[in-house]
């Protein structure tokens, strides 16, 4: 899983997707937890500008050596290679070096966080006085104070940067063991953005797992797993309302497969499933996996065939037992039904559906 995330391939992967932060995970190359929880505090304007992150890069790498202000910081520091990354660093380096207590040091946390000169004067006094008291060299402990004071305007809370590289890993762990699971999911949290329904399937592509279209008999509201393929959701589809996609998947596992359009107007509920959501799933081949007849006829034939299936339902739901049950009987409504043939859409329409 580490070298996944370091070979960057981390679209979809929670915190980790964004270009800045994929570029930033192949110079990393994170081998640890820790190497995660740090890119999650690295990645934002300060450290980026301040060198700090090409310092970590560095050192990791072993292409520069791990330094301590004091040895006694080796515990503090060795998780981020001598880079003070986190206020806990910050705090934690003020508990050491100076003896301040949890509290102390947590006052000293927000004194630096804002930034305000006269308390960071109080606070560099008590820092010195203690730290003169601990035996450490008061000119080293001064220079360590205002390094400490430049990194807090950049330090991030590492509790909440853990809990953070903790959901990465788990993402990126999904993606590379159950990969047509992960994309359908994902898929399923961004039905309504296009632009990242498009990335994503894109980048499921890369996987070998095809997205393969909208399908009547075999579609849900969210993109789901069939085969080692994804099927588009009917829920990222317009105009389809989840109401009208309940509708459909009670009558198809209730009743079977719908053998094409005029068999899936005549079972489905008229009142749940409009002219509308008839429109968009012919429109996207919904059908076409079921259906002899081209889209085009299917549109130009919608009106005569909802019509048909309107009446049918109207004398069913009246108890009008008649022409209708003889019909069925004596063969198919779609056949009886005479549809005109149309020429079918162009692929340039069909690719604009």
């Amino acid at each position: 899983i580490y070298d996944f995330i370091s070979e960057g391939e981390t679209i979809g992967v929670f915190q980790l997707e964004s270009s800045g932060m994929i570029d930033l995970c192949k110079r990393i190359k994170p081998g640890t937890l820790d190497d995660i929880t740090a890119i999650n505090a690295l990645y934002r304007p300060g450290p980026l500008g301040s060198g700090m992150v090409d310092d970590f890069i560095e050192i990791k790498h072993g292409r520069r050596d791990m330094v301590f202000p004091f040895p006694e910081l080796a515990p503090v520091l060795k998780d981020t290679y001598g880079v003070v990354v986190y206020q806990e660093q910050v705090m934690n380096t003020a508990r050491v070096i100076a003896g301040y207590s949890l509290g102390q040091a947590d006052m000293l946390r927000r004194a630096m966080g804002k930034k305000k000169a006269d308390e960071m004067d109080r606070h560099k006094a008590i820092f010195l006085k203690g730290a003169e008291e601990k035996g450490f060299n008061l000119q080293k402990a001064s220079d360590l104070f205002d390094l400490m004071a430049k990194f807090a305007e950049y330090g991030f809370n590492k509790s909440h940067a853990v809990a953070y590289a903790d959901i990465a890993y788990q993402t990126a762990f999904l993606k590379y063991y159950y990969p047509a699971a992960f994309f359908a999911a994902l898929l399923s949290t961004e039905l309504s953005n296009m632009d990242k329904v498009t990335v994503y399937i894109g980048d499921a592509k890369r996987f070998e797992i095809i997205v393969l279209p909208p399908d009547v008999n075999e579609s849900l509201w969210q993109f789901n797993v069939v085969g080692k393929n994804i099927r588009f959701g009917m829920g990222a589809l317009k105009n389809v309302g989840e109401g009208a996609v309940a509708e459909i998947i009670r009558e198809r596992t209730e009743h079977g497969a719908f053998k094409g359009l005029v068999d899936f107007c005549e079972r489905v509920n008229l009142k749940l499933v409009n002219k509308r959501v008839f429109e968009s799933l012919i429109k996207v081949g919904a059908f076409d996996s079921c259906e002899k007849f081209n889209r085009k006829t299917l549109i130009d034939n919608l009106e005569l065939v909802t019509g048909y299936a309107a009446k049918k339902q109207e004398a069913k739901s009246q108890g009008l037992v008649g022409l209708f049950d003889v019909l069925d009987e004596a063969g198919d409504s779609q056949e009886r039904l005479d549809l005109v043939q149309s020429d079918d859409f162009s692929e340039k329409e069909k690719l604009g559906y």
